[in-house]
């Protein structure tokens, strides 16, 4: 695989604390409009510029584009964001209470996403790819990372780890999850030229999160081969990190519903068996455990009758999907149904039981997370996950080095 140095623009270190931010699609309009208010140093002033300028939540426009262009060349022209002298790379450690995650941060190529060495398993709404597309265009650059992964190589990892272990860290944050993010920068010619050759052994990466960072960047890539042939624009910033590092967090669902609890259990138990739990909130235990969650502290255990044998018929998701919420709610697209929400795993049970029981929602399903081997075997076989199956956690921040390109 290929990872390519570049000249990143950095936060001064002075900075960076408040410049960073989460990725723009887990914040919503008025948490970045808020942070925006109470910090203008905030990098959500390109990355969710439409929280500056609007007041009620709305779709980003054209001119909200510009501005974000705008916004990001007044943080260079005041010395907030500075460019590296030389191409460097970068590493990127992330801590999160005893886990801890090292990945390798550069710019990886179109061309192999294209030909299928940068795997992808979700599928990407076109109105966000589209949105994405947009301000990648105007903007001339990557201004958030794509999260990626490879199977674990030991010479590399311990590349990286004996990295941070001789470098300074050009900066170290902390997120409001309590993450500590280090963020270092290869500088020696020696050293990058070792990880770009170990990097090369590597055969497959795989897109964790940032599809629509990914797709949208393609689409870029393309258009400005017509318009100006090839470039810089032939890459897109990301990190990766190995496989076993990471973690899976669940990925539970909300549901309005009319359907009585009575009879939802009966129809529910046709295809699965139901036992109510008593020590709450109940937490799926294993793969092919869903539980339920109905109000008034009663969760039960839901254990599928039958479970396929291909690998993505079997999955959790699926199962609930096919069995639940498709023949029971009527929920036949996930995407698109305003009756379903999506809550990561992060966010705990209680949040599952704080929506039901104020009447957001009727009905919690709990998950058990997705095994990683899994997704690398359903992204080997070209196959795509459900809709919201997979939450990384930690996230990438947004601003800890920029790629513009133009």
């Amino acid at each position: 695989m290929t990872i390519k140095p570049f000249r990143g623009f950095r936060p001064r270190k002075e900075f960076a604390g408040k410049f960073a931010v989460k990725p723009y699609d887990v914040v919503s309009f008025k948490e970045a409009k808020e942070e925006i208010k109470r910090n203008p140093l905030s990098f959500f002033r390109v990355t969710k510029v439409e929280a500056e300028i609007h007041e009620i939540e709305m779709d980003p426009t054209p001119f909200d584009m510009e501005r974000a262009r705008k916004n990001l060349l007044e943080f260079i022209e005041k010395g907030i964001l500075v460019q590296d002298e030389k191409e460097c790379l970068y590493i990127y450690k992330q801590k999160m209470g005893d886990h801890l995650q090292i990945g390798l941060t550069g710019l990886f190529s179109v061309e192999e996403y294209k030909c299928g060495k940068i795997k992808k398993h979700e599928l990407t709404r076109k109105k966000t790819e589209d949105e994405r597309t947009y301000h990648i265009l105007k903007t001339k650059a990557h201004t958030g990372q794509v999260f990626l992964f490879y199977r674990a190589f030991e010479e590399l990892d311990r590349k990286l780890k004996d990295l941070t272990e001789r470098l300074e860290p050009a900066y170290t944050t902390v997120d409001d999850l309590g993450v500590e993010h280090e963020f270092f920068v290869v500088k020696n010619d020696k050293d990058i030229t070792e990880l770009v050759g170990l990097f090369e052994v590597i055969e497959t990466l795989y897109i964790a999160d940032g599809h629509h960072r990914a797709a949208a960047a393609v689409r870029v890539s393309d258009m400005l081969d017509e318009q100006v042939g090839k470039g810089e624009h032939n890459f897109f910033l990301g990190t990766a990190f190995p496989h076993n590092q990471l973690q899976i967090f669940e990925y539970n669902r909300v549901v309005r519903s009319q359907i009585p609890p009575e009879e939802l259990l009966k129809r529910i138990s046709e295809k699965f068996e139901v036992v109510r739990c008593y020590k709450i909130p109940a937490r799926p235990s294993k793969e092919h455990e869903i539980t339920m969650y109905v109000g008034n502290n009663k969760w039960y255990t839901l254990r599928p009758r039958t479970v396929p044998e291909d690998i993505i018929e079997a999955l959790d998701v699926n199962i609930l999907q096919r069995e639940i919420l498709g023949p029971i709610f009527g929920v036949e697209n996930p995407r698109e149904d305003e009756r379903i929400d999506f809550i990561g795993g992060i966010k705990g049970l209680c949040e599952l039981e704080r929506l039901v029981d104020r009447g957001e929602f009727d009905v919690a399903f709990a998950l058990y997370p997705v095994n990683i081997e899994t997704l690398m075997k359903v992204s080997d076989r070209g196959e795509i996950m459900p809709p919201k199956s997979t939450w990384f956690e930690p996230k990438l921040m947004s601003g800890l080095v920029v790629h513009i390109f133009g």
